[in-house]
């Protein structure tokens, strides 16, 4: 690996995990440092689904998408690192641990999820990584969280 960070545009992000609308809950991945860290943006608007239940008339994202928008960063690092462009990697949780909110999250903030690797090995199936995510530089969540990553057969 080289020492130039690489970023994923949603373009790439979208050829990396299956995710879709309205499911797929990051933006970009910049700083992607091979296996080792990444950092996830998750522009939080109104349009979203979750906020017509969650809750009317005070509209906050829920922890546990906030958790799954940390393992997606996660995963497009390791599919960016591993070049699973267009591979159908399926990654799929086995563990939340650690899980603590410090703050709402609202449409209109900036969601930025700073994702290391804790454990985890190329070509490895069985990955643990630690997040933080952070809106203008406040926390918003802290979480570990272990993930199966669903190789395809080459």
């Amino acid at each position: 690996m080289s020492d130039t960070l690489q970023n994923a545009d949603i373009g790439l992000i979208q050829r990396i995990i299956p995710h879709r609308y309205p499911f797929l809950l990051v933006d970009k991945v910049i700083d992607i440092d091979g296996y080792k860290s990444a950092t996830g943006i998750k522009n939080v608007t109104m349009n979203e689904p979750h906020f017509q239940g969650h809750f009317p008339g005070k509209p906050i994202m829920p922890g546990v998408t906030i958790a799954e928008a940390m393992a997606q960063t996660a995963a497009v690092m390791v599919g960016v690192a591993m070049g699973m462009e267009d591979k159908e990697l399926l990654v799929y949780f086995m563990s939340i641990d650690k899980c603590k909110f410090r703050r709402m999250v609202v449409p209109g903030d900036v969601l930025e999820m700073r994702l290391e690797t804790m454990r985890g090995k190329p070509g490895g199936k069985v990955w643990k990584f630690s997040g933080v995510a952070t809106v203008d530089g406040e926390m918003a969540c802290e979480c570990e969280f272990t993930a199966m990553m669903d190789l395809p057969k080459e």
